[in-house]
């Protein structure tokens, strides 16, 4: 009785619960109204989370033993896999009541269930880049171990030539022994420039900073520089008797010093020079404050090696000059004075026949922004030869010049060996003055007017004399802003273009003159080495054509535009 009882409860139950969905009662039907809202919500949740979601990744970062590696998914071995959501369309969830709570715990499940996936396809392919990957790295410490140190010392050697030996070879130097003994090589130390590595110009120095000053110049010196040749300070204020001191003592093949824009230098630097540096030949002190008694003591002992002079025009650096004329430098070659450009006081006294005397051997003669005013001597020294040695003189300046023709035939009577003669700023000088040379082999003429106030107040006639004497061997011309007439110009430019044979011409300035379209056509036409062309501010040519010209090239297409 109790089996029976029991199945009889079940067969009641069961009809009860089956009995809703056929009857039409008021009571069951509320709960399946509200089952198909629960159920179109989670629909329109759904939809609402797939919309928002982002647009999957073109490619995935896996992060290997030394690198990280990134995987591109655009191709087709990706189509498919586990990188590719999955539209799961049509199929409806249950238990509405928790869609928000649920739908984030879909996407946990669907990027748990998507990393075995992953590592199943594209792991190999990864371990092979990352095994690749340290081959390489393996490779290379083999390669930079078994490099000869002959051809990391040639390396070394062509940065050096164009970006010098400081800093370049100490920071080489501490990668690792190899790369340490190729850049101590001595070699690579024969010229070096060390400007304010350790504290900006004008900056004062602690004793600490100082005393590291000190310690790297005296190491650098004992265990680098057993090979110098050219040494160059810059912008040092402090310290540079220290720095010429030890050098001096340590470089007893030193030729060539250059102090720039370096202060405080007493006669214990010149004093310690004088002592050790027996083959030091060039001396460089422009825009530097230096104790000229100390100078001219040394260039009254050593004055016989110095091959090299080059100082800044001041009211005691002048006494340089004197000294020179009077015979302490019998040897020199190279002569340059120049001036500050915010100087205001450019003369600079000089008896041109007492230097011919003193300095027979002079190739070099330089007077950069600075007014010469000639001194004549009270002997008459009219057995001087002049320079017979002379290649280059000039004396280019950017405000008015005094020198007139017959001082320049004065410094240059003697002179059959010039080819360059710089003149720029000199506007008395004359085409006749200049055909009166005794050079014949002139290759420079610089003889532009810039800067000058004095531009336009003297038309000058007779350019043709100079190309004519030298049309055969000029490489260089430059007569910018010089108002020769249309027809002189015109003639110029033929007895240049007549010289076929030789087509030395390279350079050609012409900006602010009155060259004529025909005038250009002669000399552009033959010139077919011509390179460089400056046709800026020429009022009588096209707006198109007035302008600079670089490369052979161009300057062709300039031809076909004047025919």
């Amino acid at each position: 009785m109790d089996a029976s009882e029991a199945e009889a409860s079940a067969q009641s139950d069961r009809k009860e619960d089956s009995a809703p969905s056929g009857q039409g009662a008021d009571g069951p039907k509320p709960k399946k109204a509200s089952l198909k809202r629960t159920r179109d919500t989670k629909a329109k949740k759904t939809k609402k989370a797939r919309v928002s979601r982002p647009a999957p990744l073109g490619y995935t970062v896996h992060q290997g033993e030394d690198m990280l590696l990134v995987i591109s998914s655009s191709t087709s071995q990706y189509d498919g896999s586990a990188w590719m959501p999955k539209k799961k369309g049509g199929k409806k969830k249950k238990k509405a009541a928790k869609g928000k709570l649920k739908a984030k715990q879909v996407k946990k499940k669907k990027t748990v269930r998507a990393k075995p996936k992953l590592e199943n396809k594209p792991v190999t392919k990864e371990e092979e880049d990352v095994d690749l990957f340290v081959a390489q790295a393996e490779g290379d410490q083999r390669w930079s171990q078994s490099l000869p140190e002959e051809v990391l010392i040639s390396i070394f050697q062509m940065v050096v030539i164009q970006e010098g030996a400081v800093p370049f070879l100490c920071r080489v130097g501490r990668v690792c022994r190899l790369w340490n003994a190729a850049a101590s090589s001595p070699v690579l130390w024969r010229k070096v420039t060390v400007g304010h590595c350790w504290i900006a110009p004008g900056r004062t120095q602690l004793p600490k900073t100082e005393r590291k000053i000190k310690d790297t110049v005296s190491w650098l010196a004992a265990h680098r520089f057993s090979q110098l040749r050219d040494f160059s300070l810059c912008h040092w204020t402090k310290n540079v008797d220290f720095a010429l001191e030890t050098v001096s003592q340590f470089c007893p093949h030193l030729r060539s010093l250059k102090l720039s824009y370096c202060t405080g230098v007493t006669a214990k630097a010149f004093q310690s020079l004088g002592l050790h540096s027996r083959s030091l030949h060039s001396l460089n002190l422009q825009y530097s404050e230096f104790q000229v008694e100390g100078l001219l003591d040394y260039l009254d002992d050593h004055g016989g090696q110095i091959r090299q002079m080059l100082f800044t025009h001041g009211m005691k650096n002048d006494r340089l000059l004197t000294a020179i004329t009077r015979g302490c430098c019998p040897d020199l070659e190279l002569l340059e004075v120049n001036t500050k450009l915010d100087s205001k006081d450019c003369e600079l006294p000089v008896c041109i026949q007492a230097l011919q005397i003193s300095c027979p051997k002079l190739k070099t003669f330089r007077m950069l922004n600075v007014r010469p005013l000639h001194k004549t001597m009270r002997n008459a020294a009219d057995l001087t030869a002049g320079f017979p040695l002379l290649e280059e003189l000039c004396i280019a300046t950017t405000s008015y010049s005094y020198m007139t023709d017959k001082d320049l035939l004065d410094i240059l009577f003697g002179s059959s060996r010039l080819r360059v003669l710089d003149l720029r700023g000199c506007s008395r000088i004359t085409p006749s003055g200049l055909a009166l040379l005794p050079c014949l082999e002139l290759e420079c003429l610089f003889w532009g007017q810039y800067f000058s106030s004095h531009i336009g107040l003297s038309p000058k006639k007779g350019l043709h004399m100079v190309t004519q004497k030298w049309s055969q061997t000029l490489q260089q011309l430059d007569i910018a802003n010089q108002l020769f007439p249309e027809d002189d110009l015109e003639l110029a430019m033929s007895y240049l273009a007549q010289a076929t044979e030789a087509d030395t011409l390279r350079s050609l300035n012409l900006s602010g003159t009155r060259i004529t379209p025909q005038a250009l056509r002669s000399v552009v036409g033959q010139m077919t080495a011509l390179d460089y062309l400056n046709l800026s501010s020429c009022r009588y040519l096209p707006r198109g054509v007035k302008r600079i010209y670089r490369g052979q090239e161009d300057i062709r297409q300039l031809l076909d535009k004047l025919e």
